[in-house]
């Protein structure tokens, strides 16, 4: 099984936390946003991939993040991980033409994404900040919470 960490950087409240997980129903090909050259994107030579996805349901909460990274298995293949709210719960937008990437060879690509989710029955602006580390299957996610 896959190891995933999780790093939680919460600003305002730590009822709020990003997850990833395998890839399940949220990557379908279908959950691509369209224009596909629009929201995705490649990184460190198209070692790694980044896509928006929405899932349509919930409808407040349907965008999640696809994202295809090294190691590679023995058939070739990237991993394949879907980062949402909550479990089985994306954000209310994810503005990915203001994605942005940075690498950094002590820490790897750290990649930024600002949206929006729900908490509780408010909805919140943050940062998506993910980091990977192409040389193990570990991704690390965090929110920062703007304008608290």
């Amino acid at each position: 099984m896959k190891q995933l960490s999780l790093l939680l950087a919460l600003a305002a409240s730590p009822a709020l936390a990003a997850e990833i997980t395998p890839c399940d129903w949220r990557a379908s090909s279908a959950a691509l946003v369209e224009p596909w050259e629009d929201n995705s994107r490649g990184f460190a030579n198209g070692a790694i991939r980044v896509a928006l996805l929405d899932t349509v349901e919930p409808a407040a909460a349907a965008f999640h993040l696809l994202v295809l990274t090294p190691p590679y298995t023995a058939l070739g293949e990237r991993q394949c991980h879907v980062i949402s709210a909550e479990k089985d719960t994306g954000y209310t937008t994810l503005d990915f033409a203001s994605l942005s990437g940075e690498y950094d060879p002590a820490t790897g690509l750290t990649l930024r994404l600002p949206g929006e989710r729900y908490r509780g029955e408010e909805a919140v602006s943050v940062i998506l900040t993910v980091r990977i580390d192409q040389s193990t299957p570990d991704l690390f996610v965090s929110e920062e919470v703007r304008g608290q």
